[in-house]
């Protein structure tokens, strides 16, 4: 499992690179063209939209691989090792289930007719493909959380 994670980060950091290079390079032009070419770019807002989207949810991933969220963890850092082991297996189990129901629910989402039919309105593209962001972020961090669960077993054996 580390390693699907592993590589689903390698994936995510080319991905991560692109998008973010590809947003500076569309807002930085949306600016010259509207306060120095005084002729504003009618599709740069969408497009910086869409690229914060998935941005957000690839970001969001890696930060459940890496485990660099904000997070309270004064309770854990005071309780028992064997306690704190189970405490954090119950963590990962709770945020696993929830993932769960939202990538059943995102992905029932974005088959939706109304959804498949959409389209953005400067654009036109249509809107499953920046929705899909959703679906696939969550996933991705589906897959990272397991990783994350499975080496908390493996470390308990160890020990």
């Amino acid at each position: 499992m580390r390693t699907i994670s592993h590589g689903i980060s390698k994936i995510e950091k080319g991905i991560s690179i692109l998008l973010m290079f590809s947003m500076a390079i569309v807002v930085t032009l949306a600016v010259a063209f509207r306060y120095v070419l005084q002729s504003p770019l009618s599709w740069a807002g969408e497009i910086s939209v869409f690229l914060l989207i998935w941005i957000s949810f690839i970001g969001g991933s890696l930060g459940l691989k890496y485990k660099s969220q904000a997070a309270v963890t004064i309770v854990v850092e005071y309780i028992p090792e064997n306690i704190k082991r189970m405490v954090m297996i119950v963590g990962h189990i709770c945020m696993l289930l929830f993932l769960f129901i939202l990538i059943y629910y995102s992905f029932t989402w974005i088959l939706s007719p109304s959804v498949s039919y959409q389209k953005s309105t400067t654009l036109l593209v249509p809107m499953w493909i920046p929705y899909m962001a959703v679906p696939l972020g969550l996933t991705f961090a589906a897959v990272h959380l397991l990783s994350n669960l499975f080496d908390i077993f493996q470390k308990g054996e160890s020990q």
